[in-house]
């Protein structure tokens, strides 16, 4: 408990994540896709542990006690992430300058397949810097590791960066169930252990490595510099980036499920929490401590958001809200907003992909 008082900063939380299409080539963005939108179903699960008995003599018996959901970040915090060796299983057709390739790597025992390009040319010394990329909801079943991202992708690459970019579980052809990003650790689980993959990888160099994330993917790129100490830089484009409390009263407005509701299989994750932990008047303290926006201060690095004002899928305050609660956090972040861009910046691609490059340039390479 004594832990938990200390993160009390805001809440944060959604239940829905949103679709992105793929941008045509860098020289024309104006063909992205309409995002999609679906609602995930994950489960709760339930912590206990052992305290001293009350007897004359010293013992040990199990006792109640306040439950770890295994979202907070204390709890993401104290898992090993230790992925694996990167299997190369298929030679893709390459880019301009780089090539590319259908890998897989190893996440709490499922094959997580991803995208994975290296630049062409000699290997720097300490080797190539890193982007580990997290892409936004993608109905699962219509996932393919090769579509969608595809001028995302290769602004960065060809700047000279290798690219990783992981399916997620469920997620196309990747092992495991597709439970959703936000009622679930286990997207987080599957990119933090994408960054260990990484930094083992012998092209890698693994003391430059970045982030960068749309929407859904933006949510698993906050929690993700707050857990791991290793990532220097991170980008989010219209990330869903509000705290827990947040994304409750202020996105997507529905009735607000009360304490008092039956919970049963496949009902919402947000209806289970509320039931069983109180809502967030009631019980601050747990909703403070599964946002990433209760721990700023530690973030690994650098942040840089960006949001279109017209965006109809995730709110703009959400990215003016972090804005402003990581600078009061002391750390470094910049905001950039595009008027009339929608959620996928698609009127303003080329200027925001040239800021992303010029951040990951300046706080990953260390140019």
């Amino acid at each position: 408990m004594k832990l938990l008082k200390t993160w009390i900063v805001l809440g944060a939380l959604c239940w829905i994540s949103v679709a992105c299409g793929s941008l045509p080539p860098a020289s024309s963005s104006s063909q992205l896709s309409t995002p999609q939108l679906a609602t995930p179903q994950p489960e709760l699960i339930e912590q206990a542990t052992l305290t001293p008995a009350p007897t004359a003599t010293p013992t040990t018996t199990p006792t109640p006690t306040p439950t770890l959901h295994p979202l907070t970040i204390q709890a993401m915090r104290m898992r090993d992430y230790p992925g694996s060796d990167i299997t190369i299983e298929e030679a893709l057709a390459p880019g301009d300058v780089y090539y590319r390739y259908l890998a897989s790597y190893q996440s709490e025992g499922l094959k997580i397949y991803a995208l994975l390009t290296i630049p062409f040319g000699e290997k720097p010394p300490t080797g190539w810097p890193v982007i580990v990329f997290n892409h936004g909801y993608i109905p699962p079943a219509e996932y393919r590791t090769t579509e969608r991202y595809v001028a995302y992708v290769d602004r960065i690459a060809r700047s000279g960066y290798i690219v990783f970019r992981p399916d997620y579980r469920g997620h196309g052809s990747s092992e495991g169930t597709a439970r959703g990003a936000y009622g679930s650790p286990d997207y987080v689980v599957d990119v933090l252990n994408a960054v260990t993959s990484m930094k083992n990888y012998p092209d890698a160099d693994p003391n430059r490595m970045g982030m960068w994330g749309h929407s859904m993917g933006g949510y698993i790129t906050l929690r993700s510099m707050v857990i791991n100490h290793d990532l220097r830089a991170g980008v989010i484009w219209a990330g869903v980036v509000g705290s827990y409390l947040d994304m409750v009263y202020h996105w997507r407005p529905t009735p607000i499920p009360t304490p008092n509701v039956t919970v049963t299989p496949g009902t919402r994750w947000r209806t289970g929490w509320i039931q069983m932990y109180g809502s967030p008047e009631d019980n601050p303290d747990f909703w403070a401590s599964v946002s990433a926006n209760s721990f700023l201060g530690d973030l690994s690095g650098p942040l840089q958001l960006h949001h279109g004002t017209a965006d109809k899928e995730v709110p703009l305050e959400f990215s003016e809200t972090l804005y402003q609660q990581t600078l009061n956090a002391g750390q470094t972040v910049e905001l950039y907003t595009y008027p009339g861009a929608g959620h996928n910046i698609t009127s303003h691609f080329s200027l925001a992909m040239q800021r992303t490059v010029k951040f990951f340039n300046m706080y990953v390479k260390g140019e």
